[in-house]
């Protein structure tokens, strides 16, 4: 768990701003998968929807973790899952007329957010890390 700087308490996981954002992900990939009739789902919607539900796994089995730098290895594999849901399997949904437009920038708003917020959770970890001089 982190510790706020300011007020000495830790957040918990429901509370990282990183997380929740991924949920939003999460919440409109399974509105995007539910539309999708079953052969769709097998081609293209399983992928889609473990690749945007893997982005607050990682998140959160990472939040977790004690040592800095395991901790940041799932920050590192939540950031590939974001990259694999929005920029491939989004873009195929897309298309191929699988999701409307308005769904589309939808996820992409919330995804351009949580990349560059994510990025800095890592580049935070690592100077946290870096300051405590712990390997």
């Amino acid at each position: 768990m982190q510790k706020t700087s300011t007020k000495n308490k830790y957040i918990s996981l429901s509370d990282l701003e990183i997380y929740k954002l991924a949920r939003q992900l999460s919440e409109l990939g399974w509105q995007f998968y539910n539309l999708l009739d079953w052969q769709k789902k097998k081609i293209i919607g399983d992928q889609f929807i473990e690749a945007t539900d893997s982005v607050g796994a990682n998140i959160a089995e990472g939040y977790g973790r004690f040592h800095y730098l395991d901790r940041i290895k799932f920050f590192y594999n939540s950031r590939a899952s974001l990259q694999e849901c929005s920029n491939h399997w989004l873009e195929l949904l897309k298309e191929r007329n699988m999701i409307t437009l308005q769904n589309y920038e939808q996820f992409k708003k919330i995804s351009a957010v949580l990349s560059i917020k994510l990025n800095n959770f890592i580049n935070i970890n690592y100077k946290l890390r870096n300051d405590k001089n712990i390997s």
